[in-house]
């Protein structure tokens, strides 16, 4: 009987590989047996390229075999969210309006792990256009939570935070506007970082909101998250936004050692409204830490109740503009229920587009429009400018902010479906982050009393991931905590 070899993190399957233990082949079939197994249930695969994957093992087996560098994640299975272009398989952000597209071309982050020895297994479900927080927007289908088969996983990237608790890839790539990678880690019991805006090339992500949109990893653990950023991280002239700050090697930042670090508590997160299992478990890590050294002090971030409506002004507005060339004319959707131009294009938006999708048009529209651009967007990026000085104040006190990923544990699937609002609050905590453009991250912190994750999120100065990094790694060493695995079989 063969070794399972999902059950690694990315780095022990890499050291494997390399070391001759095993092979990129043996891992990778061990990977897919393992979708094949579970993903019925969790369904957080829209697509399994199962020869494409074989195919690149192959290759990196035969560079060891011929004494060569197969890259730092040799063997590494990867899953990969449905938002970023690929030449392989399809490009659809699950949505209707672009099933069956096909890209020309690979996004740059998909060139980088490619080189790096990566294995693609295959793309993975989301909100349709990551335009929502539990994975049910999904025209393709709904992804359960390997925790808890009713519960959502998160979103929009729930399909690739399901994907790494349920075993099914060594390392995820999601997308974060306004939690969408950290809400859903979470949910899910896995490590997920959003880098500062600019550190990761968005060049082939397929853009909602264009200033807050950052493409990031999930991880098992943090040394796999170190390794995949090392990978992901720098400067593509393709990327007009991306930036030049030099890149560190973020394995280096992983040290035992808070001793000198001082962690901020934003008052404004820790008020009545939250209770429960999630306060409990983020106090508790907030002691454990305190317990090794690191200073502890409240901090302010005062405009942190304008944050919800700032953010849907300017993503609803962002993703007008973006999804407006969507139109069924060059490719994807096109109804067949026209008579003329006109007809074209407002039938094959309103056929082609889920509800929230359409939702978030229409409020990006109006809020754009003649007579409130002035009254809504403008005033919009005056208050993002003061809740980034917020950070920009707190940060002169502290090196990294300590908060919840999110106010509750996973929730049952269709239970917020009928209220947007309630359910747009799911990221009240992680929303102010991507305004600010500061890099943050999601770890988990133990297990609510019926079973269920809870996040930690830490959140840095802007390209000062490696102190986010150190500070989770310490905490990972010391949580005292056993996270167990999924009930999924």
């Amino acid at each position: 009987m063969s070794r399972e070899w999902y059950r690694l993190t990315a780095h022990e399957l890499r050291d494997a590989v390399r070391s001759g233990e095993t092979t990129a082949a043996e891992v990778t079939q061990s990977f897919l047996n393992r979708i094949k197994a579970v993903d019925g249930k969790v369904q957080a695969y829209t697509d399994v390229w199962e020869d494409h994957a074989l195919r690149q093992a192959e290759k990196v087996d035969a560079k060891l075999k011929r004494g060569e560098d197969a890259g730092p994640l040799a063997g590494v299975p990867v899953g990969v969210k449905d938002v970023f272009c690929t030449k392989v398989g399809t490009t659809t952000c699950c949505s209707k309006i672009l099933k069956g597209y096909r890209s020309p071309f690979d996004a740059t982050i998909i060139e980088k792990l490619d080189a790096a020895g990566g294995i693609f297994l295959g793309k993975l479900n989301m909100d349709e256009f990551a335009m929502g927080s539990s994975t049910e927007n999904s025209a393709v289908q709904i992804t359960h939570n390997p925790w808890n088969l009713a519960c959502v996983p998160g979103g929009s990237s729930g399909g690739s935070a399901a994907a790494i608790a349920a075993d099914e890839c060594a390392i995820a790539l999601g997308s974060d506007t306004g939690g969408s990678i950290r809400q859903p880690a979470a949910c899910c019991g896995c490590v997920g970082l959003k880098p500062t805006y600019g550190r990761v090339s968005r060049y082939g992500l397929v853009a909602f909101a264009s200033s807050l949109d950052q493409v990031g990893p999930f991880t098992k653990d943090m040394k796999d998250m170190a390794l995949a950023l090392n990978v992901l991280c720098g400067l593509d002239p393709r990327d007009s936004t991306s930036s030049d700050t030099p890149v560190p090697d973020f394995t280096r930042a992983l040290r035992d050692d808070v001793s000198d670090i001082t962690v901020g508590l934003p008052k404004e997160y820790f008020t009545d409204a939250l209770g429960g299992d999630v306060r409990t478990r983020v106090e508790a890590a907030v002691d454990v830490l305190k317990g090794l050294g690191a200073k502890v002090i409240d901090v302010s971030l005062p405009h942190t109740d304008y944050a919800i409506a700032v953010y849907y002004i300017i993503c609803t507005a962002e993703a007008s503009a973006n999804l407006a060339r969507f139109d069924g004319v060059r490719y994807g959707y096109r109804s067949p229920n026209v008579t003329d131009v006109r007809d074209m294009y407002v039938n094959s938006k309103t056929e082609a587009f889920g509800p929230e999708v359409r939702r978030r048009i229409m409020l990006g529209t109006y809020v754009l429009s003649s007579g409130y651009y002035d009254a809504y967007y403008l005033k919009a990026q005056k208050v993002r400018t003061l809740i980034r000085q917020d950070f920009q104040k707190a940060f002169e006190k502290c090196d990294v902010i300590l908060t919840p990923t999110s106010p509750t544990p996973a929730f049952k699937l269709g239970e917020k479906t009928a209220d947007p609002l309630e359910m747009y609050l799911s990221d009240i905590y992680t929303i102010s982050v991507n305004l600010a453009s500061i890099p943050g991250m999601s770890m988990p912190c133990g297990l609510t009393e019926s079973g269920l994750p809870v996040g930690l999120q830490m959140l840095g100065k802007p390209f000062d991931e490696e102190t986010v990094l150190r500070v989770g790694y310490t905490y990972e060493q010391h949580r005292n905590l056993e996270m167990g695995v999924p009930p999924i079989a």
